[in-house]
């Protein structure tokens, strides 16, 4: 393990000066922070094998320190991320999708941390054409905010839309960003995503000359605290990475929290899964809730949270999210809702409950890093594959396979429509 400040490998300065992309350059043309295209980081963890890395929804200050500082101590490559619906127009956090890149360079240069680090968009989510003709102005200014990776989610539209947004959004992504597509809405055991939906998406954008890196599904997965024992279905996902397989997809697992350490491990073994979204566990964490062993939110009899004395925020604070809380009728999935109007008060506490915040939030990082997601030591491996490319620009892991001619506008919409699948019940759904 490196200490802070202490490079993870002895090339560290060349990869700092040929690895962060040009927007990065240009924002922070003294930073020593190593922030990369998302794609290094899937690249990371591909070199080991059988590895994932968390990417962290970096709600608040406390939950980002917390991850860069368990990455620091694992040596490892990891993502921090936030998603339109937490930062953008109509956020409910004080971190923004434009301001999460200055956030994490400011404190990788303040905490000394080394490793490789991609800043991600998450669910930049288009759900009718109004979204999409936002999404050409708003992505760019992404990008002009240090952003390095994105990920395109129309999959709440049909099959053919979902497809199609993406093509239309292709000139507004920098071919060097990490870029992560969807298919299927996240709703937990209903409208299950299939082999031939993701072969349809894929091989639509492989004819268009894009190359996603990761791809998310609704394989069983739930956003927040998680309600259902059967969580997330390994040998579905399995199966459809195995379908992938020729275009050299890697799986976005979304909805981690609350599934058990047994069941992570098993999708980083049988899976091609190299991301792994965290959020309501860390912000749990930073407050001082209680938690089982996978992070998920303990509630009492009356189905509210357990805030643990001496942990989190101060017992006097935590008084006053409670009652902000029940003044508004936020249940218990809704307390995130609490990350902007509070995130101010919590930055004004003392010094010595800022950390703990901080550090309830590392050591979680750390052990799912080291223990659960076989992400140790993958810092190196990322700097490997800067060097390698003597670039911040990887390139695409496979070429155009499809023929372009077959998946025309028309050809596309008539496809859609031999897809066999049941896209679960109507509604707006989380993202």
């Amino acid at each position: 393990m490196p200490a802070f400040g202490q490079p993870p490998h002895p090339q560290f300065d060349t990869a700092l000066k040929v690895g962060r992309p040009p927007n990065v350059q240009a924002l922070f043309p003294h930073s020593r922070a190593l922030l990369v295209s998302g794609k290094v980081v899937d690249r990371a963890m591909l070199a080991k094998g059988h590895a994932m890395t968390i990417a962290a929804n970096g709600r608040s200050h406390f939950v980002i320190r917390g991850t860069l500082l368990a990455a620091q101590r694992a040596n490892a490559a990891v993502i921090l991320e936030i998603a339109k619906s937490e930062g953008g127009a109509a956020q409910y956090c004080a971190t923004t999708m434009w301001n999460l890149a200055r956030q994490v360079d400011a404190m990788c240069n303040e905490l000394g941390i080394t490793v490789p680090v991609a800043v991600h968009t998450d669910h930049y989510g288009i759900k009718n054409p109004a979204d999409l003709e936002k999404a050409k102005v708003e992505i760019p200014t992404l990008f002009e905010a240090g952003v390095t990776s994105i990920a395109i989610d129309a999959s709440h539209l049909p099959d053919d839309e979902n497809l199609l947004a993406n093509i239309l959004l292709k000139d507004y992504v920098p071919t060097w960003a990490g870029y992560e597509t969807e298919v299927g809405e996240i709703k937990g055991k209903a409208g299950l995503s299939t082999p031939q939906e993701a072969l349809f998406l894929i091989q639509g954008l492989n004819a268009h000359g894009i190359h996603p890196d990761w791809i998310a599904l609704n394989n069983g997965t739930t956003h927040g605290i998680e309600a259902s024992e059967a969580g997330i279905q390994v040998e579905l996902t399995a199966e459809i990475h195995a379908a992938l397989a020729p275009y050299k997809l890697s799986g976005a697992q979304h909805g981690t929290s609350g599934n058990s350490s047994a069941k992570l491990r098993e999708i980083a073994a049988k899976t091609a899964t190299t991301k792994a979204n965290v959020a309501t566990a860390l912000q749990m964490l930073s407050w001082g809730v209680q938690v089982n062993e996978y992070g998920n939110a303990v509630l009492d009899e009356a189905k509210r949270l357990i805030k643990e004395p001496g942990k989190g925020v101060t017992e006097d604070l935590w008084t006053e999210l409670v009652a902000y809380a029940d003044a508004k009728g936020l249940s218990a999935g809704d307390y995130k809702k609490l990350n902007l109007p509070f995130e101010c008060r919590m930055l004004g506490l003392p010094k010595d409950v800022r950390d703990r915040m901080a550090e309830a939030v590392a050591g979680f990082v750390e052990e799912l890093l080291v223990d659960v997601f076989n992400a140790k030591d993958t810092a190196p491996l990322a700097i490997d594959a800067i060097l390698a490319a003597n670039s911040y620009d990887l390139g695409p892991k496979v070429g155009v396979i499809e023929d372009p001619a077959e998946w025309t506008e028309d050809k596309i919409r008539a496809r859609a429509k031999t897809i066999e699948s049941d896209k679960g019940p109507e509604g707006d759904f989380d993202d």
